[in-house]
Order: C-alpha cells, then sequence, then structure tokens
C-alpha cells in the first residue's frame, strides 16, 4: 500500500526539464560596450592612416557580435566618421581635436572594422574605409557664399603653397621646412579671390640661411630627429594681393605602443621650378579634394559579409531585420490614438554625435 501511494505522488510530480539560457541580448549601437569598441577602432583606424586627418566617431550605425568561446567574441562594427582640424602628424589628443563644420566643407569617413575582443581586450582585425567630401550642393543650399574644397592638385592650390613655404622659409632663422603633403584647399571667388591652404610639413638638416646656397642637400632629418608641422596659408589674387602663413613645427615624437607614430606622408609630388618634395601621391591626389582613408584601410574581411565566420542565414536574418525596422519607421508615421506609447528606438543606428552629412 505504501508503494502504491509512493508512485502515485511520484506520478504527480512535475515534470522539470532543463531549459537552455536565453543568449544575452544583442549590444546596442549606443551601449558602453559598444562605444568602448568603436573608440578603440577610431584610435586605430587615426593611428594607421597615412595621410590626411584625424577622424572622430559621429555615429555607430551598426554592432555585430560572433562568440567563439569563453571569454572571446569578433566584434563588427559599422561606423560614421568625421574630418577634425588635426593632422594625421600631429599630437594632439583626438579629445581636443575639432570637427570641422559644415560649413567647412565636411569629410565624412565610412568605415567597417572587426575586432576581437579576448579576455576582456580588444584589437583590432581588419579594417575597411571610405571617405568623400560633402557635396557641393549641399554646403552651398546652407552657405552660399562659403568656399568649397578644391582638387589637391589644382594648379592655384600649388602655387598657393610654394609661395606660402618659400615665404616662411625666407623669413625664418629656423630650419629649412620642406613639404610633405597638401592636405585640403579651398577656393572663394566672390567678393574676393582667395585660396586658403592647409599642408604637413617637415624640417630639415638644413638652416633656412643654409638652404639659400645649396637646398638641394637639405634632407629631412632622421626618424630619430623627425621634426614635422603644420602649416596653413591665404593667398589673395584680387582685388589686391596678400599672402599670410603661419607654421607649427610639433617637436620630435617619440611614438609609443598606445600611439604608434604613422609613417612620414607622401612621396615626391612635385613641378617644374616648385619646390614641393615629398609632397602628393600623385595617384590619389589627381583631381581629388581630400585624401581617402580607403588608401590607409582596405582590408575587404573587415565587413562581416565578407567574413566567414557569419553563414548566410545569419545575413540574410539580419536582412529581414533591416526590413523590419524600416516598415516599423513606416508604420510610425501615422496617426496614433491619445495615450498611444511608442516601440522602443531599435538598438541601432547610435546617436549622431555632430551632425549628419
Amino acid at each position: 500500500m505504501k508503494a502504491l501511494v509512493a508512485l502515485i505522488l511520484l506520478v504527480q510530480l512535475p515534470i522539470h526539464q532543463a531549459v537552455p539560457a536565453a543568449p544575452p541580448a544583442p549590444l546596442g549601437c549606443d551601449d558602453p560596450e559598444s562605444e568602448a569598441a568603436a573608440e578603440f577602432a577610431v584610435n586605430y583606424i587615426n593611428g594607421h592612416s597615412h595621410h590626411g586627418y584625424k577622424f572622430a566617431l559621429n555615429r555607430i550605425d551598426n554592432i555585430r557580435v560572433l562568440s567563439q568561446g569563453l571569454n572571446n567574441d569578433i566584434i563588427f562594427l559599422e561606423l560614421d566618421l568625421l574630418e577634425t582640424t588635426c593632422h594625421i602628424l600631429s599630437p594632439t589628443p583626438l579629445a581636443n581635436c575639432t570637427v570641422r563644420s559644415f560649413t567647412q566643407h565636411a569629410v565624412e569617413g565610412d568605415c567597417d572594422v572587426k575586432l576581437q575582443k579576448r579576455d576582456g581586450k580588444l584589437s583590432v582585425l581588419a579594417s575597411k574605409c571610405h571617405s568623400h567630401a560633402d557635396s557641393r550642393e549641399d554646403v552651398l543650399q546652407l552657405c552660399p557664399d562659403c568656399p568649397l574644397l578644391a582638387s589637391l592638385n589644382n594648379t592655384d592650390v600649388l602655387t598657393t603653397v610654394t609661395a606660402a613655404l618659400n615665404d616662411h622659409n625666407s623669413k625664418t632663422a629656423d630650419a629649412y621646412l620642406r613639404l610633405l603633403e597638401i592636405g585640403r584647399a579651398r577656393i572663394q571667388y566672390h567678393p574676393a579671390h582667395s585660396v586658403s591652404v592647409e599642408f604637413a610639413v617637415a624640417a630639415t638638416n638644413c638652416s633656412a640661411e643654409e638652404a639659400k646656397n645649396h637646398v638641394e642637400a637639405c634632407q629631412l632629418l632622421p626618424d630619430d630627429q623627425s621634426n614635422f608641422g603644420f602649416c596653413t596659408a591665404t593667398r589673395v589674387t584680387r582685388p589686391s594681393e596678400d599672402l599670410r602663413v603661419d607654421c607649427q613645427l610639433y617637436g620630435h615624437q617619440v611614438p609609443t605602443r598606445d600611439t604608434p607614430f604613422p609613417s612620414a606622408p607622401g612621396v615626391t609630388y612635385s613641378q617644374p621650378g616648385q619646390d614641393t618634395s615629398a609632397g602628393l601621391v600623385p595617384s590619389a591626389a589627381q583631381g581629388f579634394t581630400n585624401h581617402n582613408l580607403r588608401l590607409s584601410h582596405n582590408n575587404p574581411v573587415a565587413s562581416e559579409s565578407s567574413s566567414s565566420e557569419f553563414p548566410t542565414s545569419v545575413l540574410s536574418a539580419k536582412s529581414v531585420a533591416k526590413r523590419a525596422v524600416a516598415e516599423v519607421a513606416q508604420h510610425d508615421k501615422v496617426p496614433r490614438p491619445v495615450g498611444f506609447v511608442p516601440p522602443p528606438p531599435p538598438p541601432c543606428p547610435g546617436k549622431v554625435r555632430h551632425f549628419k552629412i
């Protein structure tokens, strides 16, 4: 009898089955962990670029995380960046670099970055970027009189850079400077015709006085003594002639593991009679208004669509999810009754930190 009662009680007990743990919620683009990965990626991009300017994070477009095991994740980031006023050779920390305003003819960077996070430590496995200037139409619509970016090999631009560098070298008692690269240029036609340029320079082993007699012997300082700098200049040709130049040297910079010093940019780009040695890469500069990040970051495996870690089914699901978000956004335009609570915003894309081009 006791055995029968025990059997009945046993049958009545609820059957508990092991329920697998729910996967962690996907990271949102504005989550602290996402922002930390993006900051690390942006520092990597700036530290491994060889031309142009440092870029600042504008928005995290998307983040995908794929677990590779315990404390080991692969992270794919899609980032929107904006050009700052700091050249890549500048020792100024990125946090202190000013993002160029919309009216300064801003330049945007789009980057895919593949990272690994192992035991809490991030490392970049690959990066792929493209950068481009805002359209002329967008700038002129907001600011009809604003000067626009000019081609880096524009004749007026090259003439202005040469005149500015010669003017500086003729007036200084310090080291003779040589051109590394032209960073950007803008031309204004009304009410005055003016050309504004920015360019990177480097000190040579000659003083400006010594260079007057044998400029061809003046060489850039070796790596352990290198001294790079940056110049800005504006040349007015109409209605009257005027030239204003300002050059600042950074001093010798000692690279560290956390802030590796980028390679000196550029190769020879000169015109007859012009001392513009160590200037732009001809194939990269012809007809372009900005240095493209693609020159330094062009690894296709940085994109998750090109990565072996993500199966086709996962990528297809991502595309479906994007379409669903777009459909929800379209439906949200329909008038809702009073008291309606809209659904929370999608985890991506993230917030815009500066402005959207």
